[in-house]
């Protein structure tokens, strides 16, 4: 398994393989995290604002894969809205993150970790957030 693909264990048949690139798994878990009720949003890096202002939607902003000798670990980086349960919230992410990638690669995670990076509050849209 090379550092750019990862290759699906059940992937092989008679007409070829099936590699995965990780920005692939990086799109799906964050269309999973996104998809739970509580997020606000998924918090990306400053390149991933300056290309979202151009019009393209990055799907994969607030998510980090890393494919280590344990497996896939995925880091998912989002605001929360104010008033919700965040272990809750939280957990429901990992689940679903887990499941999508399961369901559509096939491929299992070692770890979700779910990092808590700002409170948005719906009255005023003002966010809170830690640097």
């Amino acid at each position: 398994m090379s550092e750019h693909v990862l290759e699906m264990e059940n992937g092989h048949n008679s007409l070829g393989k099936v590699e995965i690139a990780p920005e692939v798994i990086e799109v799906i878990a964050g269309i999973a995290a996104s998809e739970i009720e509580g997020v606000a949003q998924m918090r990306g890096n400053f390149a991933a604002g300056v290309v979202e202002r151009l019009g393209k939607k990055n799907h994969g902003k607030g998510v980090k894969v890393d494919l280590t000798d344990r497996g896939i670990v995925i880091d998912i980086y989002c605001v929360m809205n104010f008033g919700v349960s965040i272990p809750t919230v939280s957990q429901k992410i990992q689940e679903n993150v887990r499941q999508a990638l399961l369901t559509m690669t096939g491929l299992e995670t070692a770890e979700v970790n779910v990092h808590v990076v700002g409170v948005q509050f719906e009255s005023s849209k003002v966010e809170v957030e830690v640097e």
